[in-house]
C-alpha cells in the first residue's frame, strides 16, 4: 500500500470475508451479489448496498452480480430496470456478465419446490389468507398446524400441477414449506413459498400464473450464482435460519452465507419506496428525479457526484447495529468533493443594474480570472467588464447595519476579479424602490489595491451585455423534521414536508462561461454555493441551474 492510500476501516464483513480467503473457504472465491426488486427508484439507502457489495468485490478480487429480485411484477416494471442499471453505472461499477433476473431462474425454481414436495416436506395449503395468518399463532403463542398439512405427497404434486395449470382463482391456494408450527421464529413456521397470482410479467409475459416468494427465491437465486457471500440489511436476520434450511434440502452448487448489516437511516428523509412513490404519485415532487429527492436519480440530478457519495458510504461505515446517521454528513461528502474539484463561476441570484458612469470605452474589457483558485489544472475563464453590471440586491445597503463590509452609498468595494468600484448615487423608481446604482471604477485596482485607502468588501457581479439569463432553483432538504416517517404525535410524513424545499430565481445572470456547463460538472458560484445544470429542465434557449448545497452548514443555525 503506498504511503497516500487510506487505510480502509476494517469493519466485520471486511474482516469476515479476509478470513474465509484466509482458511481457503469458497476455493479462495469472492462473489457477491447486489438484488433490487424493480419496484421504484433506488435512493441513498441502496447505494450503501451498492458500494458495499460490489467494493467487497473489487477488494478481494471477486466478481458482484446485478440480479433483479423480481417476483412480484404487478409492482414492477422495465422503466425502474433501466434506471437502476443507469443507477449503479453512474456510481462507477460495472456487474458481473449479463444483467440477471430471479425470474431467469423460475422453471428450476419451480422443480426444486416438485422436489420439496416429494420429500414431504411441502404441501398445498387452500386456507384462506385470514385463515393462514390466524393459524401462524404470535410472538408469545405457537402456531397450529394447517388441516391440509398431511395431505399425500401425491395429492400435493396434483395440487401444485392444477396451482401452476391455473385452476385455482388469486389467493386460493398457496404451496408451504413443512418445518416447525412451534419455532419461537415465526418466519419458520411453514413459511408460504408460491402463491397464484394472474399478472403479466415484464420478462416472462403469461407463461406464469404461480410467483415464487422472496425468500424462497432469494437463496436458490443465490446459490444457482454461485455466490459465496450474500450481504443483506438486519431485517433479514430473522429470515437467515429459513434461508440456510431451504439450501440444505437441496442439491444446489454452493451453501452462501448470509451475512446481515445495519441499513442506513438518515435525519430528516424518508426512504421508504411506498412513501417516496406516495410523494411522485401525489405531485409533492416533480418525480422519481425530482433532486429534493432522496433517489440516486434525485441526487445526480441535483449535483452530487459519484464519489461524494462512494465516500460517504465508506465514511458512515458497516456495522450491525441500527442508528441514524445525520444528513449534515451526506452533505458534507459533497462540499468536500466539490470543494477540491468544482470549477468556479459567477451568478448573480437578485440583480440591481450598475452603471459604472467613468467608463468610456466603446467595448467590454476581457479579464481572465482562474477557473479554480487552488487548481491551476482547470484553467482559466474569462469574463468582461464594462459601463453596465448586476450585482445581487444583499450585496447593497442604503442604511449599512454594524459590520456590513459590502456596498453602502459613498463605499467602495471590489468585485471579484476586478476592480474597485464607488458607489456615488442610489436611483429609485417614484414607489421608492432601488432599481439602479451609479458608480465609478478606479482603473489603478485591477490586481493591486488602492493606494491609500483599505478595500474591506469583496463581492461577485456579471457584465449586463455578456450575462446569461438564467433560472437558478435553490434545493434545500425535503423535510422540516428530523424523523418525518417515525414522529411520536400521530403526524404524517406529508405532514413535515419543507414549504421553503425550493425557492426559483427566475431573473439571474450568469457569467458567459456558463454556456458551455454540462449536467455532469457542478460548479461552485462563488459566495453562493455548488450548482449544477438541470439535466431535464434546461435547453439551447434556457439554462436552468440547480442548488446542490450551500456552501457551509446552515441548516442548524437557521432552523433553531
Amino acid at each position: 500500500m503506498s504511503k497516500t492510500e487510506p487505510v480502509k476501516p476494517a469493519h466485520f464483513i471486511r474482516q469476515i470475508i479476509s478470513k474465509d480467503l484466509e482458511a481457503g473457504k469458497n476455493e479462495g472465491r469472492v462473489a457477491t451479489r447486489f438484488p433490487p426488486e424493480p419496484n421504484g427508484y433506488l435512493h441513498v439507502g441502496h447505494a450503501k448496498s451498492i458500494c458495499l457489495n460490489f467494493s467487497m468485490a473489487e477488494e478481494f478480487g471477486g466478481t458482484c452480480n446485478l440480479r433483479f429480485d423480481d417476483t412480484n411484477p404487478e409492482k414492477e416494471s422495465q422503466e425502474y430496470i433501466e434506471a437502476i442499471k443507469r443507477d449503479v453505472t453512474w456510481l462507477g461499477f460495472q456487474w458481473n456478465g449479463e444483467v440477471r433476473y430471479a425470474s431467469g431462474y423460475f422453471d428450476q425454481l419451480y422443480q426444486f419446490a416438485v422436489e420439496l414436495i416429494k420429500q414431504d416436506k411441502a404441501y398445498v395449503d387452500e386456507s384462506t389468507p385470514e385463515q393462514i395468518r390466524a393459524m401462524r399463532g404470535s410472538l408469545t403463542e405457537a402456531g397450529q398446524n394447517s388441516p391440509y398439512r398431511d395431505r399425500s405427497v401425491e395429492e400435493n404434486l396434483q395440487q401444485f400441477e392444477r396451482m401452476r395449470a391455473g385452476e385455482f382463482a388469486d389467493g386460493a391456494a398457496v404451496l408451504r414449506v413443512k418445518i416447525d408450527m412451534a419455532s419461537p421464529n415465526i418466519n419458520m413456521r411453514d413459511p408460504v413459498i408460491y402463491r397464484v397470482r394472474r399478472a403479466h410479467h415484464h420478462q416472462t409475459g403469461d407463461k406464469w400464473c404461480i410467483y415464487p416468494m422472496y425468500d424462497y427465491t432469494h437463496c436458490i437465486s443465490d446459490a444457482l450464482e454461485e455466490i459465496t457471500h450474500s450481504l443483506c440489511t438486519l431485517e433479514f436476520e430473522d429470515h437467515r435460519p429459513l434461508y440456510d434450511w431451504v439450501l440444505d434440502q437441496l442439491d444446489v452448487p454452493c451453501h452462501p452465507q448470509q451475512i446481515e448489516f445495519a441499513r442506513l437511516n438518515l435525519n430528516y428523509t424518508v426512504t421508504s419506496k411506498r412513501k417516496l412513490k406516495q410523494l411522485v404519485d401525489e405531485g409533492h415532487v416533480s418525480g422519481w428525479d425530482d433532486p429534493r429527492m432522496p433517489t440516486i436519480a434525485g441526487m445526480r440530478r441535483r449535483g452530487y457526484t459519484p464519489a461524494s457519495i462512494r465516500n460517504f458510504c465508506e465514511m458512515i461505515g458497516v456495522t450491525k447495529s441500527e442508528g441514524v446517521v445525520d444528513v449534515s454528513m451526506l452533505e458534507f461528502a459533497i462540499r468536500d468533493d466539490l470543494d477540491k474539484n468544482a470549477p468556479r463561476a459567477m451568478c448573480v441570484m437578485d440583480p440591481i443594474k450598475v452603471v459604472i458612469e467613468n467608463w468610456n470605452q466603446s467595448e467590454e474589457q476581457a479579464l481572465s480570472i482562474a477557473a479554480h483558485p487552488k487548481d491551476e489544472s482547470l484553467g482559466v475563464r474569462e469574463i468582461f467588464f464594462g459601463k453596465e453590471l448586476y450585482i445581487d440586491r444583499s450585496d447593497f445597503e442604503e442604511e449599512p447595519p454594524k459590520g456590513f463590509k459590502r456596498l453602502i452609498p459613498g463605499g467602495e468595494v471590489r468585485l471579484r476579479g476586478a476592480y474597485v468600484i464607488r458607489c456615488d448615487e442610489v436611483i429609485k423608481n417614484e414607489q421608492g424602490d432601488l432599481i439602479e446604482l451609479r458608480c465609478s471604477y478606479d482603473d489603478q485596482t485591477l490586481g493591486k489595491n488602492p493606494e491609500g485607502r483599505k478595500v474591506k468588501g469583496v463581492i461577485h457581479w456579471v457584465s449586463a451585455a455578456k450575462a446569461l439569463p438564467v433560472e437558478v432553483r435553490l434545493y434545500d432538504r425535503l423535510f422540516n423534521h428530523e424523523s418525518p416517517d417515525a414522529t411520536k404525535d400521530g403526524s404524517s410524513f406529508l405532514d413535515h414536508i419543507n414549504p421553503d424545499s425550493l425557492t426559483v430565481k427566475s431573473q439571474a445572470y450568469a457569467e458567459p462561461s456558463l454556456a458551455n456547463a454540462s449536467a455532469d460538472l457542478p460548479y461552485q458560484f462563488e459566495r453562493e454555493g455548488y450548482f449544477v445544470l438541470d439535466a431535464v429542465d434546461s435547453s439551447a434557449d434556457k439554462l436552468v441551474f440547480n442548488r446542490t448545497v450551500t456552501l457551509r452548514d446552515t441548516w442548524a443555525k437557521v432552523n433553531k
